[in-house]
């Protein structure tokens, strides 16, 4: 079964823990803070592999996650990174977002790249000594992996593509020219699914894509056009098949619809070589004429029988003569890759009733082993007043006693001059109260409204 699209969710390994540890020996009773990173998540990575023909490992399998980088652990031993998740696609597979934005383009067996990437891991406690921070007792949480889902097509590498309206013996031609074995049958759309077929003239080999047939409209995505036309777009030489026997469309009005829906769908098509011909010269017969006003490919184009194999020698050596010119004026493709970078900065924006901190700096300030730890508290006020998030909430508008999220955790904007001591409250009223039980903090602030500093106190998500 021939698969050309399919949808899939790819998820980047989570980035592993930082560890909190505090060296113990025999000669060492304070050895000072040990604890180890934790290793990063790992990515997702595209590879193009000519042992894979389709994309129809895809309709039973939807969702890929990379290995999960493991925790950290003490006497500084850092956590392994998780193992990277290469995903197999056939040789001219493209990934679009759900959005249409390019990801990636693989056009050569062996290109690569990396789709989503794995989260960070976290820092243990010992990357946060400091002179006046002896005794950290914090560590880094690991990121969670980017996830994305991801739009696959794949579209066909063949040198020469055959184009027609459908019930235009294409298939048939395909069968008589190479060893491919399509469907073939008296009426349209026999063929609803690509098929390629090697043929060898003159030493010369080269591989030759039967495309479902096209109508008028077909650019616009009439008679499923797309996906039918994207298989015409890598292929160095174009192959127009005219019906004669056709008793509502002439050849001459063929072969203006066929040129008028390539130049719609790319442009860039009718500027590669084309070779025509006219089919089922056994059926029309030597007193069959064309019709007014043909233009000279028309005039001059093939006369062809796939079924008695007439004109098909000549047909198939201009062919081979055209992909052989191809390959020796093309440049190898490298394929294109559209590097998508995480959006930089902080921002700030207004969601109802909340301000919403946005930026993977603040989110991984906010990111430690325990909030409650009077420390960690501090650290991360420190952090995010170096940051200049307080800043900006002031220049955004936001009040005393306002809501500002960041990541998973709310902040109640408060004047600075009740942090600290809000937050040593809370830290110890926290271990005497019930798991259940709300837990708020109040983060020193740096900026200023009417005359006070203020700041931000926080409470988890319930």
């Amino acid at each position: 079964m021939f698969v050309d699209e399919a949808q899939i969710c790819v998820s980047g390994g989570a980035g592993g823990a930082g560890c909190v540890s505090f060296l113990r020996e025999a000669m060492r009773p304070r050895g000072g803070p040990d604890g180890g990173d934790g290793g990063k998540g790992g990515d997702v990575i595209l590879v193009a592999d000519p042992s894979v023909g389709t994309l129809i490992g895809f309709t039973r399998r939807i969702h890929w996650t990379a290995g999960a980088g493991r925790h950290g652990s003490g006497k500084n031993k850092h956590g392994r990174a998780g193992a990277d998740l290469r995903i197999l696609v056939p040789p001219g597979t493209t990934a679009r977002t759900l959005e249409g934005d390019l990801v990636c383009d693989l056009v050569r067996p062996g290109d690569a790249a990396v789709v989503v990437e794995g989260g960070r891991g976290g820092r243990g406690n010992a990357r946060f000594k400091t002179e006046s921070r002896r005794i950290p007792t914090f560590a880094e949480q690991g990121e969670a992996g980017v996830e994305a889902w991801l739009r696959l097509e794949l579209k066909l590498l063949a040198d020469v593509a055959l184009v027609g309206w459908p019930n235009a013996g294409k298939s048939t031609l395909i069968s008589r020219i190479s060893a491919a074995r399509p469907k073939i049958a008296d009426y349209p759309f026999t063929t609803l699914t690509p098929n390629l077929g090697v043929v060898t003239v003159d030493d010369t080999d080269f591989v030759v894509a039967d495309v479902p047939g096209l109508i008028e409209g077909a650019a616009e995505g009439k008679g499923l056009g797309h996906r039918f036309l994207r298989h015409v777009e890598r292929s160095r030489v174009l192959a127009v098949l005219l019906d004669p026997h056709n008793p509502e469309v002439d050849v001459v009005r063929q072969h203006t619809v066929l040129l008028e829906e390539l130049e719609k769908y790319r442009p860039g098509l009718l500027d590669r070589p084309r070779v025509v011909a006219v089919t089922k010269a056994d059926v029309i017969g030597d007193a069959w004429e064309l019709p007014a006003g043909a233009p000279v490919e028309v005039v001059t184009a093939h006369r062809i029988s796939a079924v008695a194999g007439e004109g098909l020698d000549s047909f198939v050596r201009e062919l081979g003569a055209a992909v052989a010119a191809t390959r020796t004026a093309a440049v190898a493709s490298a394929g294109l890759v559209v590097h998508r970078p995480a959006p930089g900065g902080i921002t700030v924006r207004r969601d109802g009733g909340a301000w919403v901190v946005v930026g993977a700096d603040a989110v991984r300030a906010v990111a430690l082993s325990d909030l409650t730890d009077p420390q960690a508290l501090a650290y991360v006020q420190n952090r995010l007043r170096g940051l200049g998030v307080f800043e900006m909430l002031e220049e955004a508008g936001c009040e005393e006693g306002g809501i500002v999220q960041i990541g998973d955790f709310e902040f109640e904007y408060a004047p600075e001059s009740q942090g600290a001591t809000s937050a040593r409250s809370d830290a110890h009223t926290r271990r005497a109260r019930p798991e259940s039980a709300a837990v708020r903090h109040r983060l020193a602030g740096a900026g200023r409204k009417r005359g006070q500093r203020r700041g931000t106190r926080q409470r988890r998500k319930r």
